[in-house]
């Protein structure tokens, strides 16, 4: 998955990296300018946090994937829309597996299904 974008090819393309959050749309959980950690991957799991494209534009958003088999990303401020994925052109890039708010760091497992 080398994408000349980001900057890296190779090996260091499977590595996990840092970004930061810029805007309000995953707060509060991923509060304006927090620092989280992308575990590069294709696959993600129902609830997972993401980074993902969608028709050549870049989101962090959570991935929800409903009984009825529809996909979408939603961000966890309720103030933004609701991304359908039907129809769409759309990867995962990777999946978010930490979050630092000054200093305090959360863990989030990629694999598991965190059901409310």
């Amino acid at each position: 998955m080398a994408d000349p974008n980001l900057g890296g090819t190779g090996c260091s393309m499977h590595e996990p990296y840092a970004l930061q959050v810029l805007g309000d749309e995953m707060a509060p959980e991923f509060p304006d300018r927090c620092i989280v950690i992308v575990e590069p991957t294709d696959a993600c799991v129902n609830r997972s946090y993401v980074f993902a494209e969608v028709e050549g534009v870049r989101w962090f958003r959570q991935y929800l994937k409903d009984d009825s088999g529809a996909e979408r990303l939603v961000a966890v401020n309720p103030l933004y829309p609701e991304i359908e994925l039907k129809g769409l052109e759309w990867s995962v890039l990777g999946v978010i597996i930490q979050r630092n708010v000054r200093r305090q760091i959360k863990h989030y497992d990629r694999q598991d299904d965190r059901r409310p």
